[in-house]
């Protein structure tokens, strides 16, 4: 670090480690299963006749589209860079820095307690139970807590959070403080979405983006559905333009009508192909399937997670490692692929067992 760098360098950021993204951890390989991006590439249009404009803050199409596709109403949207930059604004918008504190239940998402912590808010941490359920008890006596932080299906594990321990969530916190349901997955476990809820509780707050079962996680595009006057608040805080325009004209295609019916086959043909990924896991030597499969990825623990790591890696097979997570020892991740790569992923993990095997 050079020496007026450490000099003006925010005091909070100086022991900050950076979020791991996949293409940070890895430049290069053939399969990239690391990242719980869907295996598709569908095709789209681009008109760049309005290029030398600079695009609207929230394009009226994408958000009366997508509010069309929630069910909620328009007012109830703000489209964003991605889902992380909702939970940047949220975090900017409802904390004040070195006062306010979020809560978080580990293991999950990363980001949320990396984007407090560029802002200097505090992280409060309740972790889930053995089995990873909420542990509702503690969330609500937490103190001093501006934003909750559920993910749900929560990544990495899996597994769904119950509706009876949200609405307990929400009813403590009614005075207190946002809950904000991070629905990235949500389209692999839809009838467990909260964002028909959102009239009934001023302090639900819902994640949306279109990187998972729309297949554009190189769009950045994300959503955050609340009642109006959160959504108002996060626009005093957002960008003046934060949408592209080819971002914009993409994303409104993808919401199409037309366009809808290739979501949900897509969807369905994943949860079928990650039902045989998961059997094709388990069987296999000292593999234990960890957590559940409400998303779009499997987790697995196996002793020589590390060594099996390396291997995979080495073959330009990517997965993610989330040993250092808590409560996820010897736990690997992997995104369903293709077909194809599921299978050669089972191969080459069959490879290395019976190699260690000898």
């Amino acid at each position: 670090m050079s020496a007026i760098v450490e000099k003006l360098l925010n005091r909070n950021l100086a022991e900050l480690t950076p979020y791991e993204s996949a293409r940070r951890l890895f430049s290069g390989g053939q399969d990239w299963l690391n990242a719980n991006e869907s295996p598709y590439n569908n095709i789209y249009q681009l008109d760049d006749s309005t290029l030398n404009r600079y695009p609207a803050c929230q394009p009226e199409d994408v958000v009366q589209r997508y509010a069309s596709y929630a069910n909620v109403s328009s007012d109830q949207v703000l489209v964003s860079r991605g889902a992380d930059e909702g939970i940047e604004l949220l975090i900017r918008a409802f904390c004040q820095p070195g006062r306010d504190n979020i809560l978080i239940c580990p293991p999950t998402y990363g980001m949320y307690a990396i984007s407090a912590q560029t802002n200097n808010v505090g992280v409060q941490s309740v972790p889930l139970k053995n089995d990873f359920s909420l542990d509702v008890d503690a969330v609500c006596q937490s103190q001093n807590v501006n934003l909750v932080f559920i993910c749900a299906p929560n990544n990495p594990t899996g597994t769904q959070v119950a509706r009876e321990d949200i609405k307990t969530v929400l009813e403590a916190m009614a005075d207190k403080a946002l809950v904000v349901v991070d629905e990235a997955y949500i389209e692999f476990d839809a009838h467990n979405t909260w964002a028909t809820e959102l009239a009934h509780y001023p302090n639900l707050v819902i994640l949306r983006t279109l990187s998972k079962a729309f297949a554009l996680a190189g769009l950045r595009c994300g959503f955050t559905l609340a009642q109006p006057a959160v959504i108002q608040a996060l626009l005093k805080v957002i960008a003046p333009y934060p949408i592209p325009e080819p971002v914009a004209q993409i994303a409104e295609q993808a919401l199409s009508i037309e366009a809808l019916p290739r979501l949900y086959d897509q969807v369905g043909q994943i949860n079928a192909e990650k039902q045989r990924l998961t059997e094709s896991l388990a069987g296999l030597q000292n593999v234990e399937i960890v957590g559940a499969q409400y998303a779009n990825f499997v987790l697995f623990s196996h002793p020589l997670a590390k060594e099996l790591m390396q291997y995979l890696v080495a073959s330009g097979m990517l997965i993610r490692d989330q040993s250092k997570q808590l409560g996820l020892q010897n736990c690997l991740r992997v995104t369903v692929g293709t077909p194809e790569q599921n299978q050669r992923l089972i191969a080459l993990t069959n490879e290395f067992l019976n190699e260690v095997a000898q």
